[in-house]
């Protein structure tokens, strides 16, 4: 084929579209429709607890419309990191919408569902062999941080998307994928370049996020050939430039020389951007460099505990310049009234002030300036949820009334926007696995399902 069509549906599935914009896609008589549907943006909480940071009904309304349109031009939709997480329960989440929307619209299509979960032993086995290394700025792995996960997903490659289209399948939903996987498969299991295909699927994966005004929210249209590949946004009020899409070539990236996926490396050093016209931008010169052996990022998220937080205000510049005597008054005030009974290792407890440090912490380069006004977040993380919200009453209340040199009144230190104050917030879970194992078979990590819907 001279070339190869697709549309984006947008960044997120949920994050909404223009339906005119995927219609305008639609109107390019695509070879694939493609969306992402999960992340690790949003932490570890929605691996761990199997469910969705975009709600059932975002997610509803954003995949209706566009398996009726692939259906309607007879062409495969293909849908990675199904439910956020990307594991079974993520993926089952969205199944049943596809399911539901089939039912619905009375759709016929072949189902093919691609669980990305690793089972433990697998994971176990490659790290006694050695082969398994962490990702840049996190430790090596440990068989305890392994037993403790709840679940370890794999970030499939193209392997297992090509499979399931070569076997016929009318829509793909795919646990845990690399982004680029969704839209690069086609390309690269029909021959064109790799290089270019997980190019062009980089600037894809986030709809018209390369675009201006930038959109997730929006659809995009890539063009692949043989040399090069076409980027246009399919809002008529959307343009690109070689910058924006060169920009976005680097999103997200520790090197913007380099992209690196499960098959090898995409060396950018010779990539041109060129205006074709007012709305298009052409990439040229991506080089695909394969990997000696082909490497899965893992990710697994385990269960630390409980959370219960607390949010007030402070217009007090005589509080706020007080605050580390204040804090450091009231863990002492909670641990006298715990008592012997509670541990110093059952709970942890922090106190974030946005408007002096809450983002960056001790790295503020500000952090001695005294703001007119801060935001105090008071929050608890323990082994249940009753002592989590039993230390955060302890904290909160200690620290409403706690003295301070300078201190001219007897009233509160805070002031509460809400009542209650006190939010218990659940389970909490922290990346356990964030590490890259190799494998001599990347397909066989990923069963293909197949049914008649």
């Amino acid at each position: 084929m001279e070339e190869l069509r697709i549309v984006a549906i947008n960044g997120m599935l949920g994050y909404g579209y223009e339906f005119a914009s995927l219609q305008a896609g639609m109107d390019q008589q695509p070879h694939l429709v493609g969306g992402d549907a999960g992340s690790t943006d949003p932490g570890p909480y929605y691996l761990g607890s199997g469910t969705s940071l975009v709600k059932r009904e975002q997610v509803r309304r954003d995949l209706s419309y566009a398996l009726r349109a692939s259906r309607a031009a007879g062409v495969p939709m293909v849908i990675g990191s199904a439910g956020m997480g990307g594991g079974n329960p993520n993926l089952a989440f969205v199944r049943e919408i596809l399911l539901e929307e089939a039912r619905e619209h009375g759709l016929h299509f072949k189902l093919a569902t691609i669980p990305s979960e690793i089972d433990k032993t697998v994971v176990l086995d490659a790290l006694r062999m050695g082969r398994i290394q962490p990702m840049p700025d996190v430790g090596p792995l440990s068989e305890k941080a392994v037993r403790e996960s709840v679940r370890i997903v794999g970030q499939m490659g193209t392997d297992p998307l090509a499979h399931a289209l070569a076997q016929g399948a009318d829509v793909v939903l795919a646990g845990r994928a690399c982004d680029t996987a969704i839209y690069a498969a086609l390309p690269i299991s029909r021959g064109y370049d790799a290089g270019l295909a997980l190019h062009m699927a980089k600037i894809m994966e986030c709809g018209a996020q390369c675009a201006l005004p930038l959109a997730p929210n929006d659809s995009l249209l890539g063009v692949i050939r043989k040399d090069h590949f076409l980027i246009r946004p399919l809002a008529k009020n959307r343009t690109v430039s070689p910058e924006s899409v060169a920009a976005h070539t680097m999103y997200e990236q520790g090197d913007p020389l380099v992209l690196y996926e499960p098959e090898g490396n995409v060396d950018l050093s010779a990539s041109e951007f060129e205006q074709v016209d007012a709305r298009t931008v052409r990439v040229s010169g991506s080089r695909f460099i394969p990997a000696p052996r082909p490497t899965i990022k893992l990710e697994g998220a385990r269960s630390i505990g409980f959370r219960a937080f607390t949010v007030a205000g402070i217009r007090d510049r005589t509080v706020i310049a007080n605050l580390p005597v204040i804090e450091e008054a009231v863990r002492a005030a909670v641990r006298r009234n715990l008592g012997t009974h509670v541990s110093d290792a059952s709970f942890g407890l922090q106190f974030r002030a946005y408007g002096r440090d809450g983002v960056l912490g001790t790295l503020e380069p500000e952090r001695d300036r005294i703001p007119h006004e801060v935001g105090m977040l008071i929050e608890v993380v323990a082994q249940t949820q009753e002592l989590a919200s039993y230390v955060l009453s302890l904290a909160r209340s200690s620290f409403l009334h706690c003295p301070f040199p300078g201190r001219k009144t007897t009233a509160g230190n805070l002031a509460f926007p809400f009542s209650p104050s006190d939010v218990q917030a659940g389970e909490v879970f922290d990346f356990s696995v964030y590490h890259l194992m190799e494998t001599d078979d990347p397909l066989g990590l990923f069963p293909i399902h197949t049914e008649q819907v």
